[in-house]
């Protein structure tokens, strides 16, 4: 008899559409990485395929039976993030972002796979005061100890990553319109204000460094040999490539990339990689890839049995899809320059695995919705029924 855990394993409900597309994108990473830095493709490979394997076991998993353990995950994702402040912490660039424990993970990608869990049981637990402000407060609130910490490492791009999946969970799980509309009546004029705060000399609202991308995104003529040097060889790397590429691992002499002028290449500039050597169609592939993941992951919210499965659904589909637009938009030179992966693209073995648990626990809510007896135990997507 097969454990209560895995009694919802069904493997012809298994979605296969959506395994095929997440390996087909880390399949290019895997070539782009190669390309970047040839010694870590090996790992890279043998990262995805132990996250095709954690996440076919995980889509036997009762999601319902999990999120049990919510408050669990939260206090988890509070001691390893709060690890990094401790000897335990690895700093790079004037950040602190990974802990070593025998090897080095960055605590804040588990983070966003445990909070969504967290918020899931928490949702599906008050579901009926979901629409209260009271209790829409004390969601964001509990929100507040990791983004602070997150915060502090600092990783401002991550920080504001984990606040747009946990926004976007609360706007699906019936957020009032009127609600949401007010908050962006504010918080658009806020930005542009603080935005304007950041960048007059003397601030102390954000590190030096972080203050320094923002004027460099804002005046990249002025940082040309220092703070934009790497996003205004990305954005010509990209150009170079025009239509086609100039093919895999190219040998020109013109690749930026064999150069040496893009650093980070294997991580947060991988974009970069593909734009220049598969060129705007390898480009439009990756981005297309991105876009039906996510959307994917949003039509199994739809057609979950519970709010808990609508939480995670949501909560991946959001993660990668906003993550993968924020890391496209720095390479393009769209945003700032906030150093964040693209999601299954990117080398990192946290950020590939910690993506892979999402992807399993959103198999799992397809594979149970697959299997409800009647449609009045569905929710709808946009308010909960």
């Amino acid at each position: 008899m097969r454990h209560r855990l895995f009694q919802t394993f069904a493997p012809k409900h298994l979605d296969f559409i959506l395994l095929a597309l997440i390996a087909l994108l880390n399949g290019i990473g895997v070539a782009a990485i190669g390309s970047a830095e040839h010694d870590l493709q090996g790992k890279q490979i043998e990262g995805m395929i132990l996250g095709l394997v954690v996440a076919i076991v995980l889509s036997g998993l009762d999601y319902r039976r999990v999120v049990r353990f919510s408050w669990l995950y939260y206090l988890l994702s509070i001691i390893l993030l709060a690890l990094i402040f401790t000897p335990l912490g690895v700093s790079r660039d004037d950040a602190t972002r990974w802990i070593n424990v025998g090897m080095q993970i960055q605590p804040s990608e588990f983070a966003k796979i445990l909070l969504i869990l967290f918020y899931a049981k928490f949702i599906m637990t008050y579901k009926s005061r979901m629409k209260q402000y009271v209790w829409i407060s004390l969601c964001l609130l509990l929100a507040v100890p990791p983004l602070l910490l997150i915060y502090k490492e600092p990783d401002l791009s991550t920080t504001i990553m984990v606040f747009i999946i946990i926004a976007v969970i609360l706007f699906v799980c019936g957020l009032s319109y009127r609600l949401v509309t007010g908050i962006l009546v504010v918080t658009i004029p806020s930005l542009i204000v603080f935005i304007n705060l950041v960048t007059q000399e003397g601030s102390t609202l954000l590190n030096d460094y972080q203050r320094g991308r923002i004027l460099a995104w804002l005046h990249p003529e002025d940082y040309a040999t220092t703070l934009a040097y790497q996003t205004m060889n990305s954005i010509m790397a990209i150009g170079s490539g025009q239509l086609m590429g100039k093919g895999y691992n190219t040998n020109e002499i013109s690749s930026l990339l064999n150069s040496g002028y893009i650093s980070e290449s294997q991580t947060d500039f991988i974009f970069t990689v593909i734009g220049e050597e598969f060129g705007f169609v390898g480009s439009s592939i990756v981005v297309i890839l991105l876009m039906l993941i996510a959307i994917r992951c949003f039509f199994i919210a739809r057609s979950a049995r519970d709010e808990a499965g609508v939480v995670i659904a949501t909560g991946v589909g959001t993660w990668i899809g906003f993550q993968g637009f924020m890391n496209i938009a720095v390479a393009t030179g769209i945003l700032p320059n906030t150093g964040i992966p693209l999601p299954f693209v990117s080398y990192g073995l946290t950020s590939l695995l910690s993506l892979y648990i999402g992807i399993g626990f959103v198999l799992n809510v397809r594979m149970q919705s697959m299997q409800k007896t009647s449609k009045s135990e569905g929710i709808h997507f946009g308010g909960m029924t």
